[in-house]
């Protein structure tokens, strides 16, 4: 990347050149040792965890330094290997723009390109924690039932060729196969992803991997190990051209991998860690808990539902961001609507916490004018998303008995989306791993509405066995297509939100 000529790029050399106002490590980076092997180094962590680290290590030193590996290209690592690991984290209110450096990130690895330095780093002794953020496609597992795919072409390389890993399974698994065979013990796997129960999740995927390996290390790994739960909370969109300026314009410094960020953070950690070594979150606002589940249940249901509602419905009208959705009247009545009447009465509240109150705040959150997050981002990956976002919602709904219309117009805004045209007729870049798939259930099934539901509520990767057999779901999906073919996504929200009412 070219850097130009009149802007001094962030480094350690020129850091102290950071304008005034600029918020700087505060801790001796040149001591600070890797304890931390973070897969996924995307912007979400370097907005959160990486954040919370900083703020720590700057009021108690610890070999907690953060290692960040990308496990599929080398984007990430060729614009912050020359700046040192430094970057900019900008936090965007309503009341403006402040900038922190961020100093806790020692190392960056790109796995296909040396698999062996990324295992040999998590296999040494100083590795205490390795965390995840490599979404929900990352973890080569059915969405439905949480269950490894064994027949992932990148599972079965995994188990075929331990020494070269392709995937987050394959390379923990590894890793800790040679501290075992060293006589060390194992890191804490910190999964820090949108997924239900997600330490159960990813021990459940580690312990089946290592299994089809080796009996005695799935046994080794599950008496020693650790998978705390967490939940994590803030709202990261991709970086844009207008980032790298702004970044500029607040430090002087030109940074090519900048982050932005709300002002809002939400962090809950399961108190489970591998002989209880573990960075003082909590001194930087983490929350220690013996149950993460009331507050995971709320923020996937809640924020992550209501954004992937969002993001389906505003993309196909026309809103590139969700703070353009929720300005949208028809589409601010039917989020409120949703929480209120469908959402929020089948999750139960975490400790001391008023769901309306929290549904509220989410909603001046969303409005937030800036923060662009944009509903294409939000719309990726869908297939992965869903079971966990709405569908979990929709099955304790039928369960009770109880409707579901908006629940099922989000569903139908989903398969209209994976459809690839819009409601101007436009083409959508659909980025899901079951993208075609969807797309050939979708063109086999013809023009009829009933069909096209029916062929995509087919796909039990994403529905599992009991949604398409259900005939309230499927009543309710193919009504709520048909009024979005019919009428668009600003009058089908419209009019379900009146008929809640």
């Amino acid at each position: 990347m070219t850097v130009p000529a009149e802007r001094p790029r962030l480094s350690p050399a020129t850091l102290a050149q950071a304008r005034p106002g600029t918020i700087l490590p505060g801790f001796d980076r040149e001591k600070l040792r890797v304890g931390v092997v973070h897969l996924g180094l995307g912007a979400f962590v370097r907005a959160h965890a990486a954040l919370y680290t900083d703020e720590v290590l700057a009021q108690e030193p610890g070999p907690w330094g953060f290692a960040g590996v990308s496990l599929k290209r080398p984007d990430q690592r060729d614009r912050l290997v020359p700046q040192g690991g430094l970057y900019t984290a900008l936090q965007r209110g309503p009341e403006g723009v402040s900038a922190r450096i961020v100093g806790c990130l020692k190392a960056v690895l790109v796995a296909p390109e040396d698999p062996e330095a990324v295992v040999a780093m998590m296999a040494d002794r100083s590795a205490r924690i390795v965390s995840l953020t490599v979404t929900e496609k990352g973890y080569c597992h059915d969405p439905a039932t949480g269950l490894l795919d064994e027949h992932h072409p990148d599972i079965r390389h995994d188990l075929e060729n331990h020494g070269e890993p392709r995937t987050a399974v394959g390379v923990i698994v590894e890793a800790l196969e040679r501290r075992r065979s060293n006589g060390v013990g194992p890191f804490t796997v910190l999964c820090c992803d949108n997924l239900p129960h997600n330490g159960r999740l990813v021990s459940g995927l580690v312990r089946d991997f290592a299994a089809l390996r080796d009996g005695g290390l799935a046994a080794w790994i599950e008496t020693h190990g650790a998978f705390p739960s967490t939940m994590v909370d803030r709202i990261v969109p991709a970086a844009t051209e207008a980032d790298l300026d702004a970044a500029f314009a607040a430090t002087g410094l030109w940074d090519a991998a900048p982050v932005t960020h709300e002002p809002f953070r939400q962090w809950v950690i399961e108190d489970r860690f591998v002989d209880g070594a573990r960075p003082s979150w909590d001194k930087a606002g983490a929350q220690f808990v013996e149950d993460v589940a009331p507050y995971e249940h709320m923020k996937l249901r809640l924020l992550n539902g209501a954004h992937s509602a969002l993001a389906y419905l505003g993309y196909l009208a026309g809103c590139e961001t969700i703070g353009e959705a929720v300005a949208d009247p028809a589409l601010r009545a039917y989020v409120t609507a949703l929480w209120r009447d469908e959402i929020i009465p089948a999750v139960p509240a975490p400790p001391g916490l008023d769901l309306g109150d929290y549904a509220g705040d989410l909603l001046e959150r969303f409005s937030n004018p800036a923060i662009r997050h944009r509903t294409w981002q939000i719309a990726m990956d869908g297939s992965q998303k869903l079971p966990q976002r709405i569908l979990s919602t929709v099955r304790d709904r039928l369960a009770q008995g109880r409707p579901i219309p908006l629940l099922a117009l989000a569903v139908a805004a989903w398969i209209r989306y994976v459809g690839g045209v819009d409601e101007a007729f436009r083409p959508i870049d659909v980025r899901d791993p079951l993208a075609d798939r969807l797309k050939a259930a979708l063109d086999g099934a013809g023009p009829d509405p009933a069909a096209r539901v029916q062929a995509v509520l087919g796909v039990e990767a994403v529905f599992g066995p009991d949604l398409p057999r259900s005939p309230v779901f499927g009543e309710a999906v193919t009504a709520a297509y048909a009024r979005l073919l019919a009428h668009g996504a600003l009058a089908a929200a419209a009019a379900s939100s009146r008929a809640s009412a």
